[in-house]
């Protein structure tokens, strides 16, 4: 909980990082602002054993020791119901939240468990990266730079959130779905849509672009076992030469 506040705060996933010394500034910046829960997602299973990692992160020792190391996107935030890629990328039909707005719409929220996703220090988040993020935040900047240095990022959103969550009361909360659980809903959607005849094969986007009315309504785990169960009993009742 940040600075012991209402909020919940994010878990950090850091995509493919190249910089070792980034982790440990990353893990001071998380110290400063009350901040516990990061995933590394790197196919290089020494990346977390580079020696002087602790030479930035200062106090901040233990989160270098209690920092994951997983294969996947996906694997990080399994358990996270909302998901929300960071990225300079302007992409067609997406809005992107400043942190300032993703603050306050995490506020609004009130997710158990949520994750903020930051691409590499060279490329940043790939289209596929992307597809996977429920919503998507940027960090205005000059023309001239536009780009931050990764640890610098991370401290941008860990202060705007913690700012928000000074002014957060405690609210009744209610278990919402997680992403492997709306990537369920999402599959069985595709599925029955696509048997109806409704969907072309090459018609991904028609499907995202239903799924993210549901991100947005912040399904709970009932209401998505519900929406699953429902479209599985649609599946069934269609014509067998429409499957």
């Amino acid at each position: 909980m940040l600075g012991g506040l209402v909020m919940t705060p994010p878990r950090l996933v850091l995509l493919r990082p190249r910089n070792a010394d980034n982790l440990g500034a990353i893990a001071r910046v998380m110290k400063n602002f009350g901040l516990a829960d990061w995933v590394v997602v790197s196919p290089n299973p020494k990346l977390l054993e580079v020696p002087g990692l602790n030479r930035l992160a200062v106090k901040a020792g233990e989160l270098l020791e209690s920092v994951r190391r997983l294969d996947t996107l996906e694997e990080a935030v399994a358990d996270c119901s909302f998901v929300v890629g960071t990225t300079m990328r302007l992409i067609e039909g997406r809005r992107r939240h400043t942190p300032r707005e993703l603050a306050a719409e995490v506020v609004d929220r009130d997710d158990a468990q949520w994750a903020l996703v930051f691409g590499d220090e060279r490329n940043g988040l790939t289209q596929d990266d992307v597809q996977q993020c429920h919503a998507l935040s940027f960090i205005p900047s000059s023309d001239a730079q536009p780009s931050l240095n990764l640890a610098q990022a991370v401290g941008v959103y860990a202060y705007e959130l913690a700012m928000a969550s000074r002014s957060t009361k405690a609210a009744p909360t209610r278990a919402l779905a997680d992403d492997a659980t709306l990537r369920t809903v999402r599959a069985t959607l595709d599925e029955v849509l696509r048997s109806s005849g409704f969907l072309q094969h090459d018609d991904r986007h028609a499907v995202d672009d239903l799924t993210a009315t549901l991100v947005r309504s912040r399904l709970s785990k009932k209401e998505a076992g519900l929406w699953i169960a429902a479209l599985k009993s649609i599946a069934k009742r269609l014509p067998s030469s429409s499957r």
